[in-house]
């Protein structure tokens, strides 16, 4: 899935590229990778979700999702004809939303796009900006070098129980991946153990972690593994699966060996401190074809 620098095929090249920015750290390494190959990031920070202390570092505006009407104007006035939306988000009700007029007349296509999963909601909201004459890019067209690379990261690499744990976590994800739940499972000794939901990655090995102290998991700690990959026809444009420090430090406090993600088809943050972080405690952190042969 990754791409050249020619990839992103505009006539504006040069031109600023929007970053609509949720939570985590993935918006900003994307926007740090789009500065060094000469483009200019502008965020587009979501309030309530975006890191305020990190958004102050960059060109940026905030928004409300109940003024979200207001975004085409924005990305305009500020020369964004590409747009990148990354980061996560947890949805709000509509009913708590005191909406404006601007994005009040886009509210039948916004409660249609609520009325699914994740992937339905973000490629109707990706349809909404194309349809004001945007351009969706993919964080990973953007920022090709923070692709998962095939291989181990850092000292460790898992043994052959983890890589049959890994294998039987890619099967999940497959399985449960046309429901558009979940791009990632917690497998140990062959046990599939968890699936994420909507809680997210952090909430999911926080919840292993938690039934591993209560004793509903018997496995030891130190076997298991975290598996991630995008969903089964999935819009690759939005969401894919991404690995950051807190995922390191989550897997830690769960007790796994170590975190599989398909190779290409993730998104690594600050790489130097995973790698870090992970050799420190002991873990593998490993990018892993999805017709690779396990044991």
């Amino acid at each position: 899935m990754g791409t050249s620098d020619d990839s992103l095929g505009s006539a504006d090249a040069n031109s600023p590229i929007g970053i609509i920015c949720g939570g985590g750290a993935i918006p900003f390494a994307v926007a740090d990778a789009v500065a060094r190959r000469g483009r200019k990031p502008v965020l587009f920070a979501i309030e309530r979700f975006a890191d305020p202390q990190r958004v102050e570092g960059y060109a940026h505006h905030w928004f409300a999702l109940s003024r979200a009407g207001r975004l085409p104007k924005l990305l305009t006035d500020s020369g964004c004809r590409d747009i990148v939306l990354i980061g996560h988000l947890v949805r709000p009700r509509l009913r708590d939303l005191r909406f404006d007029w601007s994005t009040l007349r886009l509210l039948p296509r916004i409660a249609a796009a609520f009325r699914g999963g994740d992937n339905h909601l973000l490629s109707a909201v990706g349809r909404i900006f194309e349809d004001h004459g945007f351009r969706i890019v993919a964080a990973h067209e953007a920022a090709p070098e923070l692709l998962m690379p095939e291989g181990v990261l850092g000292r460790y690499a898992p043994n052959a129980r983890d890589r049959a744990d890994i294998g039987r976590g890619l099967a999940a994800l497959r399985a449960v991946g046309m429901f558009d739940i979940g791009q990632a499972a917690v497998v140990a000794d062959n046990h599939v153990l968890a699936v994420e939901g909507i809680e997210g990655t952090d909430l999911l090995l926080a919840r292993v972690a938690e039934l591993r102290r209560i004793g509903r998991i018997r496995t030891p700690t130190g076997v298991g593994v975290i598996v991630k990959a995008p969903k089964r026809g999935q819009d690759v444009r939005y969401d894919l699966p991404s690995i950051g420090p807190r995922m390191v430090e989550g897997a830690v406090a769960a007790g796994l060996a170590g975190i599989a993600i398909l190779a290409g088809g993730g998104i690594v943050a600050e790489a130097e401190r995973i790698v870090a972080l992970a050799d420190q405690a002991g873990i593998f952190v490993v990018g892993v074809r999805e017709d690779e042969s396990f044991g």
